[in-house]
């Protein structure tokens, strides 16, 4: 036990300082390696692992690649554009304008693509319409949480959501008429909670006279029009794939590629450098660190967490989904919720409570938020800051997380129950 925990440490502790440019994949990758030469782990658990994770990896890279090829032609960009003048300057409209358009980015292309897509198109708006620091400040806080605590509607929201639907056999229809309304639940909170706690930053009126008309960021007419059928024809497909019982990545990444050539054919993209720029570092994250934390499940942790699932079980339902949610959250915000949700989900199949598993979600999805590390979104959405010249601390994000956060989350979970 304590070697795993050491070894995971160490491993977390590298991913998030990233010494000489080493990327965050990568050194998983080496603490994956370093367990298997320790012996924390064999290779009958990378097997296991592989096959726990290979449908939401391929799945997520399929979101990111159509998040990535949208992002090309403009979409994105005229949906900002689109929600700012819909708020005809009004900050407070426009404050909420932007969580929904974020919370809608987040359902359909993941929390990871509204990091990595969003943020920099609101970044870039934002200083063009020459808001006020503190004002940019609550609008980046805002779209970076609402990425994750919207991320709970479908399995294709985000990848914790695709390895516990995996793991639990889930379909996409009956994930998503149980999280439907803890999802609008988590949404309304979190927008009551952050225009509460930004109040004062948010500018009254902003002059928005200036922003070009929203059909002019469109670079390419043809595939803007057809990505609404599309979109619309890949979303049924996923209801399809379900009905089949056909692996969600069988969808999402044959739909993104087709994508990609649709847009090749139309001179929209270059389908080398989608490919080349696309996020594969997530990929090597996600597999290495399951690895790694396969080695605590080995030691005995996921043994120790069901029998407190039981025990917390055995007082209520509802004491049940509330505490499974909330040590979820405690867990995802100091060791990752990557890690927290297949040890959770592991933890929960040993109890026999696998109904918990939405709990499980909500936990990993929400309570990432209370520290940078929490989620990969998270990291994410901090570099993609770093690289624009914004860096948010690690105290500036917590003071926010950390009260924001267990209120939203509570209501999300009484939403499930």
């Amino acid at each position: 036990m304590l070697l795993s925990i050491l070894l995971f440490i160490i491993t977390l502790t590298f991913i998030i300082w990233q010494p000489r440019g080493l990327q965050i994949g990568t050194t998983a990758v080496i603490g994956a390696l370093s367990a298997l030469a320790l012996g924390v782990v064999d290779f009958t658990d990378v097997l296991e692992v592989t096959d726990i994770v290979w449908d939401a990896t391929l799945a997520f890279i399929g979101i990111i690649i159509l998040s990535m090829v949208l992002d090309e032609i403009g979409f994105f960009e005229y949906a900002a554009i689109k929600m700012a003048r819909l708020s005809g300057g009004n900050g407070l409209k426009m404050f909420v304008y932007i969580l929904l358009l974020g919370a809608l980015v987040a359902a359909l292309f993941a929390n990871d693509g509204a990091a990595l897509i969003l943020t920099p198109i609101l970044l870039a708006k934002m200083r063009y319409l020459k808001m006020k620091p503190l004002a940019i400040f609550a609008f980046l806080m805002a779209g970076g949480f609402i990425g994750d605590s919207a991320s709970n509607p479908l399995v294709i929201s985000n990848l914790t959501n695709i390895v516990t639907a995996g793991y639990f056999d889930i379909g996409f229809l009956e994930y998503a008429q149980i999280m439907f309304l803890p999802n609008l639940l988590s949404i309304f909170a979190s927008i009551i909670v952050l225009l509460i706690f930004f109040r004062k930053d948010i500018p009254r009126t902003i002059d928005i006279s200036t922003l070009p008309d929203a059909h002019c960021v469109i670079k390419s007419p043809q595939m803007f029009k057809l990505s609404w059928w599309f979109l619309g024809a890949l979303m049924l497909s996923y209801f399809v794939g379900d009905y089949f019982n056909l692996p969600i990545s069988l969808f999402a990444l044959g739909g993104a590629l087709l994508f990609l050539l649709l847009a090749r054919y139309y001179n929209a993209v270059e389908p080398l450098h989608i490919i080349k720029t696309a996020p594969w570092q997530v990929v090597w994250f996600s597999i290495g660190l399951y690895i790694v934390v396969f080695g605590l499940k080995n030691a005995g942790l996921t043994h120790y967490l069901a029998t407190l699932i039981n025990a917390m079980a055995s007082v209520s339902n509802e004491f049940a989904i509330i505490g499974t949610g909330f040590l979820a959250a405690l867990l995802s915000s100091v060791m990752n919720n990557m890690p927290t949700i297949m040890i959770m989900d592991i933890a929960i199949a040993e109890t026999g409570h696998n109904a918990l598993a939405y709990a499980n979600i909500l936990g990993s999805n929400l309570g990432p938020k209370m520290t940078p590390i929490g989620s990969l979104a998270t990291l994410l959405w901090l570099h993609v800051l770093a690289t624009k010249g914004v860096k948010i601390g690690w105290g500036e994000y917590m003071k926010v997380g950390m009260i924001i956060t267990p209120p939203v989350l509570l209501v999300a979970l009484l939403g499930l129950i």
